[in-house]
């Protein structure tokens, strides 16, 4: 063997071998081909029609956050196709692997399958969805014209990207980690996971965790300091308080994800001892931190769907939101209190009677403002003209999921309780009772409901109920069968089974993800239909619902720069309001609009952070380095480009706001 080139692949490739390939598992080989012959289709097609540059100049550079929304939505969906197939050979895993068959997954690749859905679902599906829709909805309805900083808006996206692009190169080049979605020390140390998986899940949530918290930043500024006249806090519509909530959380909680990551990388690539039983480290230390960013991370998805639930159970029962004041300062306690359970997560781990007491409490107590906010959506459906149009469909199914996850979740508070089922399925059907019932199909509301807002046109009714009820159906045929298997204790992550009675109920759960399959090619069947038909709005003063707050003041889809005159609040009802007193406005005295330009650094910056993150993982130390050094020279590059305005002319704003006009008039 010649040791210098041996020395020479080492530097250029570190870790990174023909091994690394899995050219071995069929499984992956198939996904591979499928994926790559989908990629060659796609990038034909998009070079065929010439859309390379239309996609590069209005999207990919794009600094409007409404665009920037939209492509925020499309990455969570494409990541929900890979998250739920990832669900589906879990499912007929299980429901094969009794009778002495091993299934078809062996246990090396069954433990990457599980961890990787968890990751993909939490990270790069809810994140992205719930995120997009704040990025679309929150500056129309408070009246501004984008976000506070729009070019680190379309930044934090592509960084969200960047760590989606790790995360599937994992499948085709490597490994992913098998330690579970937490990664958990002492497993996650290097002693027990020395191969790439654990470092493919630290850099790719390093990178979409940096996107996530400068978004984070910026759609707090944005509420705090850019509201139009006359909006006071206690005129903000639901959805834009459980959006300052959301991202005070997330402000607050994600810098301790990214230092928890970046101790667990000292001890993986510097011999360090944080998290180990060596030389004073304790892996509690990881536990406690992970899950002090984790609790407020379920509450950072929930909530901003709690406030589409306001928005559509107002909308569709002709009403004003019963108890709105209440709903706001259930919010806020909803906020502060995520910070004062995170410790339910591990009553098993030995805290001691009188830590698992405090904790078990303020578990029960933060139920008390979630379940006043089920009653103010009764109340306001109650002795209201209700229209059971989709999103309205997607919100009661809502109030019944979600209240028997509360009440899963109520039990599992209680530490004695929480002893005997915290291993079982029966915590899994939990987890998935309230991020299903109440994030996913907070979501697929909140699409139905602004898509008319997006894009001028409303989703197919037909398709969109097909959908809905596939996924009602499928999640309580899936996820019921898990709650009566922790009740006969059995274990979760198993991947094979002894007891051949248990096998009839693991069959029910797959025929559930079946059903479900279908709802989400019924979703997106029902995207397709919409967007061949494109069945315009009768005008487009932005209003098919009927809606009571601000963004269905403007046109649909919106012009670039939303408002042509700040619009001045009186009501938390602000569309209403304004309805009724007649939606008085200027109509002359238009100006030109100066609105921030396109850029592609962007797109850039993740671009070479995801390289950073990929040589790091390898240990290609010269390629890290050099990809930090461009990384560097790109974002001071940046702070000296000073002109980043396109000019809107008068004539167009004019042009634009008279039509609009002139259409409010005849409606009225």
């Amino acid at each position: 063997m010649a040791v210098p080139q041996s020395v020479e692949t080492t530097f250029l490739f570190g870790r990174l071998t023909w091994q690394a390939f899995p050219l071995d598992e069929p499984i992956v080989v198939a996904t591979f081909a499928v994926v790559a012959l989908g990629g060659v289709a796609l990038v034909g097609a998009l070079t065929w029609f010439r859309l390379w540059g239309y996609l590069w100049r209005e999207w990919f550079t794009s600094v409007d956050h409404k665009k920037i929304g939209i492509m925020y939505m499309v990455l969570g969906i494409i990541m929900l196709l890979r998250g739920f197939a990832d669900a589906v050979m879990m499912r007929l895993q299980q429901a094969m692997a009794f009778n002495g068959s091993e299934g078809y997954l062996n246990a090396h690749h069954y433990d990457q399958i599980f961890t990787a859905h968890g990751v993909i679902m939490i990270f790069f599906v809810a994140m992205p969805l719930v995120t997009g829709l704040m990025n679309y909805v929150v500056p129309l309805q408070i009246g501004a014209r984008d976000v506070s900083f729009p070019f680190l808006n379309n930044f934090s996206f592509w960084m969200t990207v960047g760590g989606a692009v790790l995360v599937m190169a994992s499948l085709f080049v490597g490994e992913f980690a098998q330690t579970g979605w937490l990664a958990y020390p002492p497993l996650s140390n290097i002693g027990y996971s020395p191969w790439v998986g654990v470092d493919y899940y630290i850099w790719g949530l390093q990178v979409a965790g940096v996107g996530t918290t400068l978004s984070g930043i910026n759609l707090v500024c944005t509420i705090v300091k850019m509201r139009a006249p006359g909006m006071s806090l206690m005129k903000m519509p639901v959805f834009t308080w459980t959006s300052l909530c959301t991202n005070v959380l997330i402000v607050a909680s994600f810098p301790v994800l990214t230092a928890v990551l970046a101790l667990l990388s000292l001890d993986r690539y510097v011999g360090t001892n944080f998290f180990t039983n060596d030389f004073g480290g304790n892996p509690m230390m990881y536990v406690n931190l992970i899950w002090i960013w984790g609790h407020p991370e379920v509450y950072i998805l929930i909530l901003p769907l709690f406030g589409v639930f306001s928005e559509v159970t107002s909308t569709f029962s002709g009403k004003r939101l019963f108890g709105y004041t209440s709903m706001v300062y259930a919010t806020v306690v909803i906020t502060v209190l995520s910070y004062l359970v995170w410790l339910h997560h591990f009553f098993t781990m030995g805290s001691g009677a009188s830590v698992n007491s405090f904790f078990g409490i303020t578990t029960m107590i933060i139920s008390i403002p979630t379940g006043a906010k089920i009653f103010n959506w009764l109340f306001t459906m109650y002795r209201g003209r209700i229209r059971f149009d989709l999103p309205m469909m997607w919100t009661v199914a809502f109030m019944l999921t979600f209240t028997v996850g509360g009440m899963t979740g109520v039990l599992l508070a209680v530490p004695p309780a929480d002893f005997v089922l915290h291993n079982s399925l029966f915590l899994i059907a939990h987890f998935h009772n309230v991020i299903i019932g109440g994030v996913l199909f907070g979501l697929f509301a909140g699409i139905a409901y602004w898509w008319p807002k997006a894009f001028g046109f409303k989703l197919d009714p037909f398709w969109g109920k097909v959908s809905f009820w596939c996924w009602v159906v499928g999640f309580w045929l899936a996820f019921m069968p898990l709650y009566i298997l922790g009740l006969m204790g059995v274990t979760r992550r198993m991947r094979v089974f002894d007891d051949p009675s248990l096998q009839i109920w693991f069959i029910i759960a797959g025929l559930g993800a079946a059903l479900i399959a279908v709802g989400i090619a019924a979703m997106l069947l029902q995207f397709f239909v919409s967007i061949m038909r494109r069945e315009k709005l009768a005008d487009d003063t932005g209003d098919p619902w009927d809606g009571r707050t601000l963004e269905w003041s403007t046109s649909s889809p919106p012009p670039a720069y939303n408002f042509a005159f700040t619009p001045v609040v009186h009501d938390n009802d602000a569309w209403w309001d304004m309805k009724k007193r007649g939606y008085s406005r200027p109509l002359s005295g238009y100006r030109p609009i100066h609105m921030p330009k396109n850029t592609g650094t962007g797109v850039i910056l993740a671009g070479l952070s995801t390289v950073v993150g990929f040589a790091l993982i390898w240990y290609i130390w010269w390629l890290a380095a050099v990809g930090f050094v461009a990384l560097l020279v790109t974002a001071i590059g940046h702070t000296f480009n000073y002109h980043r305005d396109f000019h809107i002319p008068v004539e167009e704003v004019t042009r634009t706001e008279e039509a609009r006009t002139e259409l409010l008039a005849a409606r009225s």
